[in-house]
């Protein structure tokens, strides 16, 4: 076996256990890497990759947001606006120390240019058939666990301020088209527009078994059923985002 998941996973955890992770969103970004672990696995299997791709594409989500440990102890946020490209810069903590997670050197670029990838809007130009699938398997995971954190986690107790928020027609026009949010850096979302743009993450999702996942743990309702959103015109786009999100996704596992 050339893929040492057990031991990635270790490295992993003395790596982030460095990090104050009595700060809750700091252990929030090591669970969330440990679930994309599983997911990651989770989609691979479900494409019949061979053992080796397996482990490969969990390595990938294991990986995937080893940045955000450096980002949130040097700008205490999340926000790559406002700090750096965690996708890119987990490529300069990997040059480092790659060889903590996997032995053999076959497989880095793919390691990277799917780490790289996965936070962009789309998929760099230029990569190879192999590249672009792990690329995708680890989009694909990462999102599928914001919809969980979202459906579980995010506004937990402060559900008012996304009942008091409004949606702007400029976000429904872009969840309108099936496609992902596009984020202006320099407007910040409303708490319920926030919502739709991970609920559009569905739009940039590409296989099946995510599907499968997606209508099996039922995430749209579940984020929806939080809320009792009080602007009628936001209401109202909330039951057309529902019902558009429901039937992408029953007709993505046809």
């Amino acid at each position: 076996m050339s893929i040492n998941i057990e031991k990635a996973k270790d490295e992993f955890l003395k790596y982030t256990n460095k990090f104050d992770l009595n700060n809750s969103r700091q252990k929030a970004k090591q669970q969330h890497s440990l679930r994309v672990m599983e997911i990651s696995k989770k989609i691979a299997e479900g494409l019949k990759l061979s053992q080796e791709e397996i482990e490969l594409a969990t390595l990938i989500g294991l990986l995937h947001d080893i940045a955000r440990f450096e980002q949130y102890k040097q700008y205490q946020t999340f926000k790559d606006s406002q700090s750096f490209d965690h996708g890119d810069y987990a490529l300069i903590i990997l040059e480092k120390d790659i060889r903590k997670y996997i032995e053999i050197d076959k497989y880095d670029e793919i390691i990277k240019k799917a780490i790289r990838n996965h936070n962009k809007y789309k998929i760099e130009e230029g990569l190879n058939e192999k590249e672009l699938l792990f690329a995708k398997i680890i989009r694909d995971a990462d999102k599928l666990d914001i919809l969980y954190e979202s459906a579980k986690i995010f506004w937990m107790g402060e559900e008012y301020k996304v009942e008091e928020s409004k949606i702007s027609k400029n976000i429904l026009e872009q969840f309108y088209k099936k496609e992902q949010v596009k984020k202006n850096t320099e407007v910040k979302l409303e708490p319920i527009e926030d919502i739709v743009f991970i609920i559009a993450l569905i739009f940039d999702i590409n296989f099946k078994t995510s599907f499968e996942i997606l209508r099996r743990e039922d995430y749209i309702n579940i984020i929806l059923n939080r809320y009792n959103v009080k602007d009628e015109f936001s209401q109202n786009a909330l039951k057309e985002v529902r019902k558009i999100a429901n039937k992408y996704i029953i007709e993505k596992n046809k």
